[in-house]
């Protein structure tokens, strides 16, 4: 933001801003009836964004890497938001979002939805906000608004990009991320953070293609599909290649998800809004982070990790809070700690 933008902040806006962050901060994600189609999803409320973070676990208040440039895969830059124009509620008649969409999402494949802008908006169009055709666009947050040209507008603000960047969906982009867990040990026993003096849990980790940055294997849900079936099949294609598995192996590892990915194993420790670089001001990403954790660590000792999908490596990476990870993934895995009483 110029030095003349700022300059027209009046003590009304400062105002104005400061009620607004304690009003999000006031969000709270609810039911989403879309992902209640999953017999073991039983959603509890958490709060979008407390004011501190600091890689500490907690939600972001505003969304950070949501408005970082340049947007990845490509060299286009953001308008810059400063942190106080983030906001919806507050004036800004100088914001000019740039306009971007990806050549593989103007390519049209089948995953992505078609530029309504230049088809119009016809009575074939998206129903925002609803069930449509298969395909859920309601939002974890609850009902989002559209904006002038009846295109969604992000629930938590501005993001220096308009259109639909990476993403394929106006709106909404439901996404699944299992978080498969065991106990780190020596000769059998449990490993005692010597700091902390609680036991070391170890967690599947991914490193993404895309940018380089280890993250937990998720992606997005396929239209119509239960997201307890979408976590098993990303799991299975970024950390055990199951696409190139042969029909043996495939029944064998069909087996041991049954084992791993069990109703009663499974924890929700989040649901909501994810802060994530892709998101723009007409497409976002929100996620059901689910653990699935194995006490004794005789189903996932029998993993054989490989890479494959959108992952270059794979491997497990004891918890720690110095961990480094893409998106809001670090955040995940502090409610997982906290579940289980886990060093951090």
């Amino acid at each position: 933001m110029s030095k003349d933008i700022a300059c027209k902040q009046n003590p009304r806006h400062r105002i104005m801003a400061v009620c607004t962050s304690l009003l999000v901060c006031c969000i709270w994600t609810r039911h989403s009836v879309s992902l209640s189609q999953s017999s073991w999803y039983r959603p509890e409320p958490y709060p979008v964004c407390p004011a501190l973070h600091h890689n500490m676990g907690t939600p972001l208040m505003i969304h950070i890497k949501a408005r970082s440039s340049p947007y990845p895969g490509s060299q286009v830059k953001r308008f810059p938001v400063p942190d106080n124009y983030v906001s919806w509620s507050i004036p800004w008649p100088e914001y000019e979002p740039v306009d971007y969409t990806a050549d593989i999402v103007r390519a049209g494949p089948e995953w992505a939805d078609p530029d309504i802008r230049k088809e119009g908006q016809s009575e074939d169009g998206p129903r925002f906000n609803a069930l449509d055709s298969g395909i859920d666009r309601r939002s974890i947050l609850g009902s989002y608004e559209l904006d002038e040209d009846k295109l969604p507008r992000n629930p938590m603000g501005r993001t220096g990009i308009k259109s639909r960047g990476l993403l394929g969906k106006w709106g909404p982009n439901h996404a699944a991320d299992p978080i498969v867990t065991r106990w780190k040990r020596e000769a059998g026993q449990k490993v005692i953070h010597k700091l902390s003096g609680k036991p070391i849990l170890q967690f599947v980790a991914i490193k993404r293609k895309d940018c380089g940055e280890w993250a937990i294997p998720g992606g997005m849900v396929d239209n119509g599909e239960l997201v307890s079936a979408t976590l098993k099949r990303e799991f299975g294609e970024e950390a055990l290649n199951s696409l190139t598995a042969s029909k043996r192996e495939k029944d064998r590892l069909r087996r041991l998800f049954q084992s791993i990915f069990s109703k009663e194993k499974a924890k929700e420790v989040y649901a909501g809004y994810v802060d994530d670089p892709r998101n723009t001001d007409s497409a976002w990403i929100e996620t059901v982070a689910t653990n699935f954790h194995d006490d004794t660590g005789n189903s996932v000792g029998q993993l054989d990790l490989q890479s494959g999908d959108d992952a270059g490596h794979v491997q497990w990476f004891d918890i720690d809070q110095q961990l480094q990870l893409y998106a809001t993934h670090s955040h995940f895995l502090k409610r997982v700690t906290d579940l289980w009483d886990a060093h951090w």
